[in-house]
């Protein structure tokens, strides 16, 4: 029988365990997390914050009593310390105290922790975090207790600033949502960025762009006082909660104490099969590198990563020989009534690369104009003009336009390192309410083949 530790409950952890109960029984399969939240979504958390998710139970992809049922121990509120890599022992600390749990393989899946920004005054009432279900929680008693109209800033216009920002509106509070970048959402390209920033500020929003927090102050009767600086000039505004979300960075520790080396975002190294060189010790999910069917090495932290990194370690910690097939940083947003996606490469992303790039942006209906309901869809594709190569997309449009059906016809296409005249080749499906007989991603396709003819082997820039 074999004994797999699991550290972190999370995405990487889970699917590690799960796997490789699922390929012997018998496998004796414990998973370490620090908190009491095992399997829970921690993608979900805004969606719960706004109320769209009415319970917090309901954030679990599956209960505690779920993963022991299927023959999992958990050891929830404990917290690791120490690997003893010869005598395969970890030590941690948990309700009974500090003890040492042996292992025949230990996959570290520590994932991510929020960058905390210096001159945030981070544990005052008023000032939080949105990473973890514990920061979740905190940010829903807090909101409980202010009354509907009261100012709410939100610092970071990433996937979860922007999630929060609309949470907050459809509770009622006057939000403003400030980002250092020119757009929102800055993992776009700024002309689809700009759709994205309209839509927000649509919904009642207060957005500014171009703007860095300089410093947030205590501001008295329980307020805070944000100021930010832009080249428009320094301002200040006070605010009854401030949410930071300004991206993450990987959890390393317990694996740097293990001799395990780090490469690129200061994230673990791997190899393919979640290999960190030390024997018997394996790492996956938001604490590794990612391994990108482009650009080599690269850190990327996603859920979808973690899980399927965990499941290729737990099948290859019994003996297997899977190997993580790897990313393409397929990512897609809801932002109120819109939907923003991107796979791939942008036009700048692509200078590791022997390439010559090109970017062309290309609006097209979702469906037949004739039947109601039809859409625009802006789609931004990059490709390759020496050898037609996808490199990578972007779409923003309506939530009806099923955005993220399209990005993933894209996304297939780089897994399978299509051209861009592949794309347009495609049998995708076809009927008036749902689409066009030249679906939109290949008449964005015909525009990129337009664009690079007509360039002349010149690149263009997006």
């Amino acid at each position: 029988m074999t004994h797999l530790l699991a550290v972190g409950g999370s995405d990487a952890g889970i699917a590690a365990a799960l796997r490789a109960r699922e390929l012997d029984s018998t496998t004796d399969a414990t998973v370490v997390l620090a908190d009491e939240f095992p399997n829970f979504s921690i993608c979900g958390t805004p969606y719960w914050v706004s109320g769209d998710v009415a319970t917090e139970a309901s954030l679990a992809h599956r209960t505690r009593a779920d993963l022991e049922a299927v023959g999992m121990t958990v050891r929830s509120s404990t917290w690791a310390s120490a690997v003893d890599v010869d005598r395969r022992l970890l030590t941690v600390t948990g309700p009974a105290g500090e003890e040492e749990i042996s292992y025949d393989e230990l996959l570290i899946g520590t994932g991510a922790e929020p960058v905390r920004p210096a001159g945030v005054p981070f544990g005052e009432p008023g000032i939080h975090l949105l990473h973890s279900m514990t920061d979740a929680e905190q940010v829903v008693a807090a909101l409980e207790l202010l009354p509907a109209g009261s100012r709410v800033a939100v610092v970071g216009a990433g996937y979860i600033g922007l999630e929060m920002t609309e949470g907050l509106i459809a509770r009622g509070f006057d939000t403003t949502l400030i980002q250092r970048g020119p757009e929102v959402l800055s993992t776009l390209d700024p002309e689809l960025g700009s759709l994205v920033t309209a839509e927000v500020r649509r919904h009642g929003a207060t957005v500014l762009t171009g703007a860095t927090v300089t410093g947030i102050t205590p501001g008295g009767n329980g307020q805070w006082r944000v100021a930010t600086s832009s080249a428009s000039g320094d301002a200040e505004g006070t605010f009854a909660l401030v949410v930071v979300c300004v991206g993450v960075r990987p959890v390393t520790d317990l694996a740097v104490a293990t001799g395990a080396q780090l490469g690129q975002g200061g994230a673990i190294v791997v190899d393919e099969s979640m290999r960190t060189g030390v024997p018997h010790v394996w790492a996956a999910g938001d604490c590794v590198v990612t391994h990108h069917r482009l650009l080599g090495t690269t850190w990327l932290p996603l859920g979808t990563t973690a899980h399927k990194q965990g499941r290729v370690a737990g099948e290859n910690m019994l003996g297997g020989e899977k190997v993580f097939a790897g990313s393409v940083g397929t990512q897609v947003v809801k932002v109120f009534d819109l939907v923003a996606a991107r796979t791939g490469l942008r036009h700048h992303e692509t200078a590791p690369l022997d390439v010559s790039p090109l970017t062309r942006v290309t609006v097209a209906d979702d469906h037949k104009r004739y039947y109601p309901g039809a859409v625009p869809l802006t789609i931004s594709v990059t490709g390759d003009q020496t050898t037609g190569r996808l490199l990578g997309a972007q779409i923003v449009g309506e939530r009806s336009a099923e955005i993220s059906k399209r990005i993933d016809t894209f996304a297939t296409a780089l897994h399978a390192e299509l051209t861009v005249d592949d794309v347009i080749d495609l049998d995708l499906s076809y009927t008036p309410p749902l689409g066009s007989p030249w679906d939109a991603v290949q008449v964005a396709a015909q525009g990129w083949e337009r664009a690079a003819a007509a360039s002349n082997q010149t690149p263009v820039t997006a």
